[in-house]
């Protein structure tokens, strides 16, 4: 599939300054992100369809005002939690040595608990925790955004073990070589934990939403909303599937190590376009 995306003025010219300059390629750092899911029905109703959560980055921060989904760079500590599963077979899934899968999955689930006070995390390897938004997890999700505690300690202190399997990986873009900040990110996706909710906690956004997929890449081509490239081809994506079930059945055909990156084409008849393949 071939999807194309108008380049905005500024970045267009972001691009040419760049090349005209020759300046070096940032080098990308590592991060993950996680397309957090629930059904749109609600408990014991026929009705199908799933919601994602999107949050709009502040506009201070990198692509600040554009709606994305929980996820932030990798942290030296993230390597250092257990996950709960083989962490050679996510290794291998995501084409890489042990250590680093280990540090991209923890991050993600880092990243959902910080971002969407949801925590990927149960007393054993088949369960999930119930409710975290009491006081005492706020104290800790505050901690570990402070980096005053380490999500493998938080865990430790807790007696929990991480639900890696819980997430699926699905994609991994590359941020073009002009950007001044530049990320490798890992996309997984995860379903909402029963008796967990999404709080709006974090301080890296100020608008957040549960939203069918269609509706949102609906918004985003109309301009209601800002979205990158990449937020919405996955979106695209996830919302060919019908149900929750049949998007982890869909991550498990895909091949999620393979970098994504546009082409971008300055000199096309229809003005400055980036192309993803």
């Amino acid at each position: 599939m071939v999807e194309e995306f108008e380049v905005p003025p500024e970045i267009a010219d972001h691009a040419r300054r760049f090349a005209a300059e020759g300046r070096s390629p940032a080098v990308p750092r590592l991060a993950a992100t996680v397309l957090l899911l629930r059904p749109t029905a609600p408990a014991g109703t026929t009705a199908g369809g799933f919601d994602v959560y999107l949050i709009r980055r502040v506009a201070a921060m990198a692509f600040g005002g554009m709606y994305a989904f929980p996820g932030g760079g990798v942290d030296p500590g993230d390597s250092q939690a257990d996950l709960g599963i083989d962490p050679a077979a996510l290794a291998q899934r995501l084409e890489t040595d042990p250590e680093r899968a280990q540090a991209i999955v923890c991050a993600a689930a880092r990243e959902v608990f910080e971002e969407a006070g949801v925590l990927l995390a149960g007393p054993t390897a088949d369960t999930v925790v119930g409710d975290v938004s009491g006081d005492d997890w706020e104290a800790a999700r505050r901690a570990l955004v402070a980096r005053d505690l380490g999500f493998a300690d938080l865990l430790r202190q807790r007696d929990l073990t991480l639900r890696a399997d819980l997430l699926a990986p699905w994609s991994r873009w590359i941020t073009p070589e002009f950007e001044p900040r530049r990320f490798d990110t890992y996309f997984f996706v995860a379903a909402l934990p029963g008796g967990q909710v999404t709080r709006d906690v974090s301080g890296e956004a100020d608008h957040t939403m549960w939203i069918r997929p269609a509706e949102a890449v609906a918004r985003a081509e109309r301009r209601e909303v800002a979205m990158l490239p990449p937020t919405v081809m996955t979106l695209k994506q996830v919302g060919a599937c019908p149900d929750i079930a049949s998007v982890f059945a869909a991550a498990a055909d895909r091949e999620p190590a393979t970098p994504m990156t546009p082409t971008l084409d300055l000199t096309g008849d229809r003005g400055p376009r980036f192309t993803y393949r």
